[in-house]
């Protein structure tokens, strides 16, 4: 087992630590999440050193999670997972359910493969499309900035979710083979900072592969630099992840050695 790192020091890991913490989306979106699964998630939502931001699960688990959770802790679910394909009937019920099931959230993923194929009016049509179909509920747009490429394509991915009313941007799935970077963290947080009604509004959220805080210090660093200090709250920043959860808690709790995290989280 790897000991963290302290490049910062104890004191400055130990805050970055409370602020991942207050800013986590605990996620599990495994095939086979049982109401079992999301039970135990939700205790661990809840733990001695402060509640996450929010839990993140399938559509069909919303309404469970929802009923396991106090109120100050928000439930988000996906849409169009994890493919991003334009299936517009599909991305329209999945969010559906999410608002029937009294989520505060929903995290549907961009068509990004037509994106890159240049239907860019297929994407803006699924995105105004499940934009219209949870009003009232925070609507983070997954770019899977992994999969396109080049940081033209970011920026473009992350100006049609602006467009289309997104209050996030979000980097990935966390189920490709390159997640969050910092290169596209960049690109985000710059068309995010450049556009005068999104800079005070939009929130931005690192996903996929970020495993203790250390790595999550580097997005909070990125994200205070582009949007400013004010704006690094749950609010406004979020971090993706379950496997964090474990090093928070050591971090938290005097332990410089990180848990493993469960099979299956990212």
């Amino acid at each position: 087992m790897t000991q963290t790192t302290t490049t910062h020091g104890n004191a400055d890991l130990h805050t970055s630590a409370k602020i991942a913490l207050s800013c986590l989306d605990l996620t599990s979106l495994n095939d086979q999440d049982t109401e079992a699964d999301i039970s135990r998630l939700c205790q661990r939502a809840q733990g001695p050193w402060g509640p996450v931001a929010a839990v993140c699960v399938w559509p069909r688990l919303a309404a469970f999670a929802r009923a396991q959770l106090p109120a100050h802790i928000a439930v988000a679910a996906v849409a169009n997972f994890p493919d991003g394909s334009t299936d517009l009937q599909r991305a329209v019920r999945d969010t559906g359910q999410i608002v029937q099931s009294g989520a505060q959230e929903v995290d549907v993923v961009l068509p990004y493969q037509a994106l890159m194929a240049g239907d860019e009016r297929s994407v803006s049509t699924l995105l105004q499309a499940v934009r219209k179909a949870c009003p009232g509920l925070l609507l983070k747009v997954i770019l899977e900035t992994g999969m396109l490429p080049t940081q033209a394509m970011v920026a473009r991915a992350s100006r049609m979710s602006l467009d289309a009313g997104a209050d996030f941007l979000k980097t990935s799935t966390g189920k490709t083979p390159i997640s969050a970077t910092p290169e596209a963290a960049r690109t985000m947080l710059k068309t995010i900072a450049t556009d005068v009604t999104a800079s005070q509004r939009v929130g931005f959220k690192p996903s996929g592969g970020i495993r203790t805080v250390a790595e999550a210090a580097t997005y909070m660093a990125m994200h205070c630099e582009a949007l400013g200090p004010q704006a690094l709250t749950p609010r406004r920043f979020r971090i993706g992840a379950s496997s964090i959860l474990g090093d928070i808690e050591a971090i938290l709790g005097g332990d410089m050695v990180p848990t493993i995290a469960p099979t299956g989280s990212y």
